[in-house]
């Protein structure tokens, strides 16, 4: 099949979306398809060849957050000639209602499309205030994918229909293979914190309040900061004391993200709402890492409630600060949740997840069909995959 596949924020930004999306299409091609990928680009230099350059990004608040998307006239006619150069069997737009490529993709393309929600909104204004605009657009929609029980729930309030889960994959081989991260100690206990710092959602604060407790308890501790932000903000408002045992790597390659996560103790991850799945959670469990997060529903689900991950009260640096003392203090509890998750682990493995999403590409591309709950039964009744209620 040839494959359109948009990705709404920017190409050079690390995030949940922009993995997703990236990991898909190398395992797409991996299986024989040919894949185009069209995503706002605010430096073209180096990108693969598979992915097209849809325009520099600009700040737009969403979901909770400042996304770098792309949008207007000049947009439009990117996306215009990308969709008539590309004649894609399957365009499989990523949140299709963000203001930006995603967007325009459903209102300019004609053909199957598949559209996969990612985000969680327990009550969105923009959905609302778009909400006639928003079933225009999905009215092209034949096949929804919801990665979550909340992406599901956010499609279902702001927009109607429905959706079949497939869950964010990984590319488990990429986070298992060898190699550490040189700038991260080997002669001491490690944390690692993974997100864009500056967005407080992410919980950088909730894990440095933490912090003075955990060294009073694990005087030698190390914690690594890995994600874009200012920097010199960061380091401006760090405690002298914490800025000891404080490093910023700042923004990390994909490769780099992996050696990262081999190289320490504890992945945490202090997120405090806002997240609907939490693929971070999993590349960790990949990397054969213990982890320690919120206990955001979202994050319950994927932890098992806590077999193959730790949890602490969201928000409550307190309770942070004892459980991750607790497992610096015990190799043998750290190494239990490692085995657990990787086991867990393996039913995220893109090789897996990737046959059920060529799956909804071929319902939706049955002449005048949509992915209505009968095509769905098929679907799980052939490959198993589990629709949401």
């Amino acid at each position: 099949m040839k494959i359109g596949l948009v990705c709404p924020y920017t190409w050079d930004t690390p995030g949940g979306v922009r993995s997703h999306v990236a990991d898909l299409a190398l395992t797409l091609q991996e299986h024989g398809h040919k894949v185009s990928v069209l995503a706002p680009v605010d430096d073209p230099a180096g990108l693969p060849p598979w992915v097209v350059d849809g325009g520099r990004a600009v700040a737009v608040p969403y979901n909770g957050a400042v996304a770098r998307m792309n949008f207007g006239v000049k947009a439009a006619n990117t996306v215009r000639r990308w969709v008539r150069d590309g004649e894609f069997d399957v365009l499989h737009i990523h949140e299709p209602l963000a203001p930006g490529l995603s967007l325009l993709a459903c209102w300019v393309a004609r053909g199957p499309i598949v559209a996969t929600w990612h985000s969680s909104h327990v009550r969105s204004r923009m959905l609302s205030a778009g909400y006639y605009i928003a079933q225009t657009a999905m009215e092209k929609v034949r096949g929804s994918i919801a990665v979550s029980e909340d992406a599901r729930r956010t499609l279902v309030a702001h927009v109607g229909g429905d959706a079949v889960l497939i869950p964010n994959g990984v590319r488990v081989a990429a986070f298992a293979s060898d190699g550490r991260l040189p700038q991260i100690s080997t002669g001491h206990p490690t944390i690692l914190f993974l997100g864009r710092i500056d967005e407080p959602r992410k919980g950088l604060d909730v894990l440095l309040d933490a912090l003075p407790s955990i060294m009073a308890q694990v005087p030698n501790i190390r914690v690594y900061v890995a994600g874009p932000g200012d920097l010199g903000d960061q380091h401006e408002h760090l405690h002298p004391a914490l800025a000891e045992v404080v490093t910023f790597l700042g923004r990390v390659s994909d490769e780099d993200k992996a050696r990262a996560l081999r190289s320490v103790d504890l992945y945490v991850a202090p997120h405090t709402g806002g997240e609907s799945f939490g693929i971070v959670l999993i590349e960790a469990m990949a990397a054969e890492t213990a982890v320690l997060a919120s206990d955001l529903p979202a994050f319950r689900r994927v932890l098992e409630d806590g077999k193959s991950g730790a949890l602490f009260v969201n928000e409550d640096s307190s309770d942070l600060a004892a459980q991750a003392v607790r497992l610096l203090g015990d190799s043998a509890a750290r190494e239990q949740l490692v085995a657990a998750g990787r086991t867990r682990v393996r039913e995220f493995d893109w090789d897996v997840v990737v046959d059920d999403v060529i799956a909804v590409y071929e319902s939706v591309g049955m002449p005048g069909e949509k992915v209505t709950t009968d095509i769905r039964g098929q679907i799980v009744g052939r490959l198993g995959i589990r629709p949401v209620s």
